[in-house]
């Protein structure tokens, strides 16, 4: 595969894209900032310096339609504003984002758009929590309803409270609600690279925590049986 992952110097994009070269899988991993550029070739990852709040829908449409680095078939959205950021980078970011990359991926004939969400995306922003986290869960929702009503082969996964544990390779995994549970930064990764392994599974809300299921077997689970 060639896998686009936005937001290729997040924690979770870091480990996908170590979990996939090292399978031999061709993954670009478009990032903000240059300095980080090094992070991702010794892990085997190509960067791209490409800021999704500044860029156009025709620039990263032509990049993703390339022939330079081989035919894309799988866009993984993984950005996000980050901890300290501002309501207003909530929505160019995790919703601006998001909407600029699917535009992209239908421009280019790039079917398979897996969006990394949040757990709760579906629910009111929980009152007890300031503005900036109502954004947050405000954009998250806005860039589901964006993403599911496109006519691609799209997956929506919402992680639990991410850690930075050893991964357990063990998950519950399934449409919501699962309800709340943490899960590591890893297991995510290993769930979205097996998903992306798994083009079956497709046009899916799908929720994650910690669990006592092998991420092969949560994901096989998903697969229709015909």
């Amino acid at each position: 595969m060639h896998v686009v992952i936005a937001g290729g110097h997040g924690q979770i994009a870091l480990r996908l894209t170590e979990i996939l070269a090292a399978e031999g899988h061709s993954v670009t991993g478009l990032i903000r900032n240059p300095d980080h550029a090094e992070d991702l070739t010794a892990i085997g990852g190509r960067p791209i310096v490409l800021d999704l709040e500044q860029a156009d829908v025709e620039h990263l449409g032509g990049l993703l339609a390339s022939e330079m680095y081989g035919e894309v078939d799988a866009v993984v959205f993984a950005a996000g504003a980050g901890p300290g950021s501002g309501a207003a980078r909530k929505d160019t970011v995790d919703r601006a984002a998001s909407v600029l990359l699917a535009d992209a991926a239908e421009r280019a004939g790039v079917r398979r758009f897996l969006q990394i969400s949040s757990m709760g995306a579906d629910a009111e922003p929980d009152p007890s929590r300031d503005e900036v986290w109502a954004a947050y869960i405000e954009a998250k929702a806005a860039a589901e309803a964006d993403l599911r009503a496109r006519d691609l082969d799209w997956l929506i996964l919402r992680p639990g409270a991410l850690t930075n544990d050893e991964p357990t390779g063990q998950v519950h995994l399934a449409e919501p609600p699962v309800g709340r549970g943490a899960v590591t930064r890893s297991d995510v990764a290993a769930v979205v690279a097996e998903l992306l392994r798994r083009p079956a599974v497709s046009r899916l809300v799908l929720e994650v925590r910690g669990g006592d299921t092998a991420v092969t077997e949560a994901v096989e689970a998903l697969v229709p049986k015909d």
